[in-house]
């Protein structure tokens, strides 16, 4: 017998479209692509050939339309993996729930989503304005933590090799880092061979979760220093930003493929930043939108 999703559990708005998104099912296309700012979305539905749908609601502002022959829904997430348990739940909804019926469906959707975004380079090989293609993230956010099946979708190979490199085995306040593949087939495809390749770390915050010291100081003061010297497997830690373990780990539990693209905005190794990057991520968003 089916499980049915009671009221509580998926709520649906009286338009027939989902709670956050605002988002009905007949609007989501088969690619998705994520960004944080929800400005960022309008720079993204430039390069549209045509455009079906608009909706915003909150921080969630959606257009699916055509490009390059490809029916594509961009959605913003806003900041943080918090969010993005929103989004990729509602998007799975949409493609797998019949609303009608509150049931699962008898033939599954599987979404291919991109999330583009900025970072912050952690390796002499990642200056400002380098686009990093996630082969991994680590999640300092905990939240795939609360969901069954957790260990079957990442890699504890890799994610024991990082405790005990961060020493932080025995640290019962920290959440569990978590550590999860990209799908292969969609980061080369995206990737090629003019983006670097590594391993992101997606963070709670921006400031101590990033190693960041402003007036509180952090519980561990050689947190970036062992990050950046972390190596396993012939890869190493090439940025930290705020959503991608998140996208990566939802969307292995749902039966979706997934990576994360970013382009470095700050590199924590030279200390520079660029606050003025909004121009220059636009190469970044017509290179996924070709290759998607």
């Amino acid at each position: 017998m089916k499980k049915k999703f009671e009221d509580s559990e998926l709520i649906i708005n009286s338009d027939g479209s989902v709670f956050h998104l605002h988002l009905q099912p007949s609007q989501l296309a088969d690619k998705v692509i994520l960004v944080g700012d929800p400005g960022r979305v309008a720079t993204v539905a430039a390069h549209f050939d045509s455009r079906e749908c608009e909706v915003e609601s909150r921080e969630f502002h959606s257009v699916t339309g055509s490009c390059h022959g490809k029916r594509i829904t961009v959605v913003s997430t806003g900041i943080g993996c918090d969010n993005i348990d929103i989004v990729l739940n509602e998007l799975d909804a949409l493609a797998n729930i019949d609303f009608s019926t509150r049931e699962v469906k008898d033939h599954l959707r599987s979404l291919e989503i991109v999330r583009i975004g900025t970072c912050g380079g952690l390796q002499p090989n990642t200056p400002e304005g380098t686009f990093i293609a996630s082969v991994k993230s680590i999640g300092f956010d905990g939240l795939l933590n609360f969901y069954a099946g957790r260990n079957h979708v990442c890699d504890a190979e890799f994610e024991a090799a990082f405790l005990r490199h961060m020493a932080w085995s025995g640290n019962q306040c920290i959440a569990h880092p978590y550590v999860v593949d990209a799908d292969a087939e969609l980061l080369d495809r995206i990737a090629q061979h003019d983006m670097v390749r590594g391993v992101t770390i997606a963070c709670g915050g921006f400031f101590g979760p990033q190693g960041r010291e402003l007036r509180i100081p952090l519980a561990d003061p050689r947190q970036n220093e062992k990050v950046m010297s972390f190596r396993h497997a012939g890869l190493a830690v090439t940025n930290y930003e705020m959503e991608s373990s998140a996208v990566a780990g939802l969307s292995r539990l749902l039966g979706h493929r997934a990576a994360t693209c970013c382009m470095v905005i700050a590199n924590r190794v030279a200390g520079k930043a660029n606050p003025n990057y909004k121009n220059s991520i636009d190469t970044l968003i017509a290179t996924v939108l070709e290759r998607i």
